[in-house]
């Protein structure tokens, strides 16, 4: 049986991910490796195992193309406006809260944040299939 332990995203400034990723999500550095050319920081909080992996190579000097592959990552929270007014007085620029009904009933209330390097993260409200 497989589990998920990470998701890796390359980033330009390893001080203003961390910091980001801490107000953002209560993220802490768990591990931080470094290798000639690259670093490697290992995010996580108390509520899950699930990590954010920073990958930092040392000779970047421009911001990373996304591409069209990349989705986004996704936490879900208690109470997603009391988060969104959390990230709006932080100045993280949160988009607009948004429902999504399938037949009728919520499937999801969310929104998105786009972290320092262009990523998007979106905030679920914990509900149904989103825990």
């Amino acid at each position: 049986m497989a589990k998920a332990i990470h998701s890796m995203i390359r980033v330009l400034d390893e001080a203003r991910s961390v910091d980001f990723y801490a107000k953002a999500f209560g993220l802490g550095v768990a591990d931080r490796f470094g290798f000639d050319g690259f670093t490697l920081v290992y995010l996580r909080n108390a509520e899950a195992d699930f990590e954010v992996e920073l990958t930092i190579n040392h000779d970047r000097t421009e911001p990373y193309a996304l591409g069209d592959g990349y989705g986004h990552i996704a936490f879900a929270v208690d109470d997603l406006d009391a988060e969104h007014a959390r990230f709006e007085g932080l100045g993280l620029k949160p988009n607009p809260v948004k429902e999504f009904f399938r037949d009728g009933a919520l499937l999801a209330k969310f929104f998105f944040v786009t972290d320092p390097d262009g990523y998007k993260i979106e905030v679920l409200q914990k509900h149904g299939r989103y825990r």
